[in-house]
């Protein structure tokens, strides 16, 4: 039964997010939510199942807030709306840029988790407790560093958590919920600069329509081509995606 639950566990790692790390063969990032029942009593292996199980079914969740995929999916798709391509441009391949991108920047985090849990918890060197915890370290490092300390002291005072002299010292709950407030904040600040220069672009086309008197025909068939046309000489692709690597910060 033991030799099962190691199997599944690999099994589980493996099928959470798969490419994050690519030296790898799977990824621990669900053990990021740490587990403490207070004790060092280990879980009994039906306790175990019910975990691995219950964080299969998390795996949306995990990746949409303990990673930068946030960020990146509300620039793209803000982007797109900038361009006019809601048509041309379909929501899964914006999921499918973001997807990667989050694969290239959480590879560092998945490392730390893989070395310092998984790898320890396969060997039998840790218990699942300890596993859990030890995956917490790095992803909480990770969000504390993309986290304003503005906000990450307006979400403790919310949920009336004790004063602490190390960020990391917060319940996990709070670091999280202070980084999705972070990510939202940065990920519309990213946005709007790119918005800018396509709206621009859409009020000079439509006052020169006006003045011309051509009422009947819409700004978006003249602006479209022009933003597309200038989004591709400026190399619009790369410098978003440079935008949006270098906006994370190491920790």
């Amino acid at each position: 039964m033991k030799i099962w639950l190691r199997k599944s566990v690999k099994v589980t790692l493996a099928v959470l997010v798969p490419g994050l790390l690519i030296a790898q063969p799977a990824l621990a990032e669900p053990l990021s939510i740490s587990i403490n029942d207070g004790s060092d009593k280990p879980f009994t292996v039906k306790t175990q199942i019910l975990v691995l199980m219950t964080l299969l079914g998390l795996v949306p969740a995990l990746l949409l807030t303990m990673t930068s995929f946030l960020r990146y999916t509300i620039v793209l798709s803000l982007l797109r709306q900038g361009l006019g391509l809601q048509q041309g441009l379909p929501p899964r391949i914006i999921t499918g840029v973001a997807l990667v991108l989050t694969m290239l920047t959480m590879q560092p985090v998945a490392k730390q988790v893989w070395d310092k849990a998984v790898v320890p918890y396969d060997q039998d060197q840790i218990s699942m407790q300890d596993a859990l915890r030890e995956a917490e370290d790095p992803l909480s490092k990770f969000m504390l560093a993309q986290t304003s300390k503005a906000t990450l002291a307006h979400v403790a005072k919310l949920a009336n958590a004790p004063e602490v002299a190390d960020p990391m010292e917060h319940s996990f709950v709070v670091k999280l919920s202070a980084f999705l407030l972070s990510e939202l904040k940065t990920a519309f600040q990213i946005g709007c600069m790119l918005f800018i220069p396509f709206l621009l672009i859409d009020i000079i086309v439509a006052s020169i329509l006006m003045a011309m008197g051509m009422m009947m025909l819409s700004p978006l068939v003249i602006s479209l081509p022009l933003k597309l046309l200038l989004f591709v000489l400026v190399d619009g692709w790369s410098l978003t995606v440079s935008t949006l690597i270098t906006s994370i910060k190491s920790f």
